[in-house]
């Protein structure tokens, strides 16, 4: 039996598109046995030249999540993307596991004396903000990496 991974990003901006065939090419090479569903290779639901209504969308994506091993999952952004954000709910409430990446540079300074300090202003954090609900239904069933390479290396782990 073929494993399936489901990968879940933003796709709809250029960058996003790009970036998102950039990691998976990359995940294809490591797991050449591993079949990743991606939604925006997905023509028939996701060609914006063409139409498909919500329904055919969150059905033929859903299908496709609820017939996967694992979902991988890209975090970065302004906020999680709102569909990702669902696809991983959906996963979260079928057990299966979920590895997230969040790469945010902000991250980092987390021992930075002038950065915790500043937390103490009104709109001074220097640290990026992910939802924690969402966060907490990756955790409870997966884990978040920061790196493209423990986001490569961690799916080893659940396949």
């Amino acid at each position: 039996m073929t494993t399936s991974v489901y990968y879940a990003a933003p796709l709809f901006s250029n960058m996003e598109r790009q970036y998102n065939d950039y990691l998976v090419k990359q995940l294809r090479q490591h797991y050449p046995d591993v079949a990743f569903y991606v939604p925006q290779e997905q023509g028939d639901i996701n060609d914006k030249s063409q139409y498909a209504d919500s329904k055919k969308i969150a059905q033929y994506d859903t299908d496709a999540l609820l017939k996967s091993n694992v979902m991988i999952a890209v975090l970065d952004g302004a906020t999680i993307d709102v569909g990702v954000a669902s696809e991983i709910g959906v996963a979260y409430q079928a057990g299966i596991p979920i590895i997230g990446l969040f790469s945010d540079s902000r991250q980092q300074g987390a021992d930075n004396q002038e950065k915790i300090t500043a937390l103490q202003e009104v709109a001074e954090s220097q640290f990026p903000y992910a939802n924690l609900y969402t966060i907490g239904l990756i955790k409870l069933n997966g884990l978040v990496v920061s790196t493209e390479e423990a986001f490569i290396g961690a799916l080893k782990h659940y396949i």
